[in-house]
């Protein structure tokens, strides 16, 4: 059978083949544009068991016909569907075998061919540029993907390996589909001119750390200025935004890592009285001991003498057994793939791990409590999350509330009618 798929006819071989694994890679219609807002070209199969893969047209300037309504008829035909980032697939084949080869540690770049660097260099802003790019050279980079990434699919599936795919992936594609509404002027003022009512959010999972990042066309969602009013570019498209913080979230987590329990649900200010300073000044010395070290003068205090032990016992695993295990996600932290590592780097690492896996499963059961109301979860920032609510829905608000509780998060709330929530610039 030849590679490419583009009638019914070589379709229903395919679909028929009797192949059960198979390796998946999407081409869009551009590969600058977000998913939600994309259309798919091409799809690539490579069945495990094949000596090739085969590129089915979906629409391209090349194919006479299109099979989109065929596309999921053998899609469903396999049993599992490896894949370079299933984050992305889920947006546009939201299917329950996907499975994703390349979590962390794994950081593999999409790599390009010749031909895709002189198209996208000349004509990028072609919404359809995809279309117009050889399909050979489509079905070539698709076939460099795979050979890349195979060996992967036979690697031992750990905890961490069924965790990233079964909720980390899953909760952020629903964050990035839920998209956040803006003021156009405003928008195009502070960031790039944008058609829409809408910007979506595209989160990068394969990190070091396995603290999600969050980029799309130069604006970093996850760090918006909080200072020059460019937050008011972010308005509801329900009653208002409502956005919930987790306060002293760090502390509150080395506690579970150390066994200590506070006295207080409000960390900093029983800092404060421990280190007999104002408010501000307690935030700041926790967290620079936090990260940095225990300051000697501090050494005395419970929860930092434990936080000490805690670092070096954990400093004295890694360096005997070559790793160590985070709680809840079951990532692996290897000595081999770490460099210039030392005991609070890893204590950091290891503390940013058991943030952002807390989250997934907040995450998890606040968009299980979302479905069929108007609320949506539209941007999450490593101890925050923006609510754009319906104001009907008064007691989905408690809901969630509960969720943090089961957690036992402390929490804190704000309400506006644009991000800036009243702040002036």
């Amino acid at each position: 059978m030849y590679w490419l798929v583009e009638n019914e006819e070589q379709l229903n071989v395919l679909i028929n083949s009797g192949y059960k694994e198979a390796f998946i890679e999407v081409i869009p219609y551009n590969d600058t544009i977000h998913p939600v807002q994309n259309h798919i070209s091409l799809v690539y199969i490579r069945p495990i068991e094949a000596s090739k893969g085969f590129m089915v047209c979906v629409t391209h300037s090349e194919c006479l016909n299109a099979l989109n309504t065929r596309i999921n008829d053998l899609l469903n035909k396999f049993e599992v569907l490896y894949c370079r980032d299933k984050k992305e697939i889920l947006h546009y084949f939201p299917i329950k075998t996907l499975y994703d080869i390349t979590p962390p540690p794994h950081t593999y770049i999409r790599p390009t061919t010749q031909t895709h660097d002189l198209y996208y260099r000349e004509h990028k802003d072609n919404p359809e540029l995809n279309l117009i790019i050889p399909i050979v050279k489509h079905y070539e980079l698709c076939e460099t993907i795979f050979r890349d990434l195979k060996a992967n699919i036979n690697i031992e599936k750990t905890k961490y390996n069924e965790f990233f795919n079964n909720r980390v992936s899953m909760v952020f594609n629903a964050i990035e589909r839920s998209g956040i509404r803006i003021h156009n002027d405003t928008f195009s003022e502070y960031f790039h001119p944008i058609n829409g009512k809408y910007t979506y959010t595209q989160f990068n999972l394969k990190t070091t750390t396995t603290r999600p990042s969050n980029k799309f066309k130069n604006v970093n969602y996850a760090a918006l200025n909080k200072e020059n009013g460019c937050r008011k570019s972010f308005i509801p498209r329900n009653s208002k935004l409502v956005e919930i913080d987790i306060s002293a979230y760090h502390p509150s987590l080395a506690a579970r890592l150390i066994d200590y329990s506070f006295t207080t649900s409000d960390i900093h200010a029983h800092f404060a009285t421990l280190y007999n300073v104002d408010y501000k000044k307690a935030k700041e010395l926790t967290f620079k001991q936090l990260y940095g070290g225990v300051f000697k003068n501090y050494k005395h205090l419970e929860f930092f003498r434990k936080i000490e032990k805690y670092v070096g016992e954990n400093w004295n695993k890694f360096q005997s057994d070559g790793f160590i295990e985070c709680p809840v996600s079951g990532y692996v932290y290897k000595k081999e793939n770490l460099d210039n590592m030392n005991p609070q780097k890893l204590f950091n690492y290891v503390l940013q791990n058991l943030e952002t896996s807390t989250n997934v499963l907040v995450l998890w059961d606040i968009f299980r409590i979302l479905r069929g109301y108007k609320t949506k979860l539209v941007l999450y920032t490593y101890d925050s999350f923006l609510f754009d609510w319906d104001e009907g829905e008064i007691e989905l608000l408690e809901k969630i509330r509960d969720i943090f509780k089961k957690y036992k998060l402390n929490i804190k709330e704000i309400e506006g009618y644009d991000y800036n929530f009243g702040e002036t610039a």
